[in-house]
């Protein structure tokens, strides 16, 4: 056999490709249009329906436009639809920018601490390349925004609207990302000098004033204190003034946070079922809430799921999003027949996805509802996205079950919905993943 590509290969292949007539009606068609447009399936297409069994009433679709907000969007999206029952609204949202501000705060601090943890580590090795890779990005987890708002409540839409900054965060965090490198550096240059670790703490408290200062000039400086006013669906005026941002959220929302955990579904070799799990160097406020996952078969995550819609409550979740799926508001495995267009099988399980890096959560949105067979069984799920509502059903996309069977990676919970030998296991001291573990991505 060749070590090499030769020309007497390239011949065969050439060969083999021209005797059949299907792969030149596939280049014309491809480069002309693209992948995905020669490979819509449009018998999958015509199966979706966007009616379903279980289908709860939200306000209109939020927009997180240019910023990587969605697992914090999806996050308060679960938490306004409290707001919009208990006042009966037609329509209300929560302040992202305000916990922007926070979770990029909280988020430099933890790097710098993680930082002067690991001062003795080799700057080329892999934790601190890692740790250097993104230190404050938009991305997040559940338990990250539950940690922001533990510490700084929430406050309404009205109080700390959007900015440029927040919708496009591309700049601002950029400029951010050098500077804590910078500091990072300095810090590290200063241990290697002989300074002390108390001088070093001091040194770190004058740079988080610099992230400070950088995120109100982008992002505004949050509120202290909200004066809230609403109308309901029959008109009536309401007012309460000088609420502090806890108490705006013991009010208005008041869910237990401690009551909500996370599943997810990851069939690896290295993650047992019915086991808890956390990741290293995984977090936003050093003090907060640890990430913390309990691993589960997928029909579990279904059956947690559907029992949390059914009793009238939302679902915060997180998928693969760029997985066959379609802007129509579609995500299903048989979206794109890519198989027969190429002419070979795409043949990896969920699991070594996973393990071959082709696949891991990267997107937040919310289950707003299940369709459910006459024999009780998911067949398609109700998808609240961020993304406006020009996509989709004025934003609402359809997700097919065996989408979820593949793609998705975890949901979060209320614990009165899930059986004692899952709640045990999520209880149980987590094993720890590294910080690359694909489980420890970001949303």
């Amino acid at each position: 056999m060749e070590t090499q590509v030769t020309k007497e290969l390239l011949a065969q292949f050439e060969e083999r490709f021209d005797a059949d007539r299907c792969n030149a009606v596939a280049m014309n068609a491809v480069t002309k249009n693209g992948v995905n447009v020669v490979a819509t399936n449009y018998a999958t297409e015509r199966e979706v329906r966007t009616e379903f069994s279980v289908s709860l009433e939200q306000g209109k679709i939020t927009n997180q436009k240019q910023s990587g907000r969605c697992w914090m969007f999806a996050a308060l999206n679960t938490m306004r639809f409290q707001v919009i029952k208990k006042l009966n609204l037609e329509d209300f949202e929560l302040s992202q920018n305000y916990t922007l501000f926070y979770d990029k705060l909280e988020k430099a601090n933890y790097f710098l601490e993680s930082i002067l943890g690991t001062l003795d580590e080799p700057t080329d090795g892999r934790l601190i390349s890692f740790l250097l890779t993104a230190p404050l990005n938009d991305g997040g987890q559940w338990d990250m925004l539950c940690s922001i708002v533990d510490k700084y409540g929430l406050v309404p839409k009205s109080a700390m609207p959007e900015t440029i900054s927040s919708s496009a965060t591309r700049e601002m965090t950029t400029y951010l990302t050098v500077k804590l490198r910078e500091f990072a550096c300095m810090l590290r240059k200063g241990h290697a000098a002989g300074k002390s670790a108390s001088e070093l703490r001091a040194e770190k408290e004058t740079m988080l004033e610099t992230i400070y200062r950088m995120l109100c000039i982008c992002l505004g400086k949050p509120p202290k204190t909200v004066d809230f006013e609403w109308r309901d669906k029959d008109k009536n005026f309401h007012r309460d003034c000088g609420l502090t941002p806890k108490e705006f959220y013991d009010k208005y929302i008041g869910l237990n946070l401690a009551d909500y955990i996370s599943l997810i579904n990851a069939p690896t070799a290295d993650k047992p079922y019915y086991r808890s799990y956390s990741v290293s160097y995984l977090g936003n406020v050093a003090e907060g809430r640890a990430v913390r996952y309990v691993n589960l078969p997928v029909d579990e995550l279904k059956k947690a799921a559907i029992a949390q819609l059914s009793d009238g409550e939302p679902v915060w979740f997180g998928c693969d999003v760029g997985q066959y799926s379609s802007r129509a508001g579609l995500m299903d495995t048989g979206l794109y027949d890519v198989e027969n267009l190429f002419g070979t099988q795409f043949g990896m399980t969920k699991a070594e996805r996973l393990d071959y890096g082709e696949s891991l959560m990267t997107h937040a949105m919310v289950f707003q509802g299940v369709n459910l067979t006459e024999d009780g069984r998911p067949d398609r799920w109700r998808v609240e996205n961020s993304w406006g509502d020009e996509p989709g059903k004025d934003g609402y996309y359809v997700m097919s079950d065996r989408w979820f069977d593949e793609y998705m990676y975890q949901v979060v919970v209320n614990r009165k919905y899930l059986p004692k030998e899952v709640l045990e296991a999520y209880e149980s001291e987590p094993i720890m993943l590294n910080p690359w573990d694909p489980m420890g991505s970001l949303a």
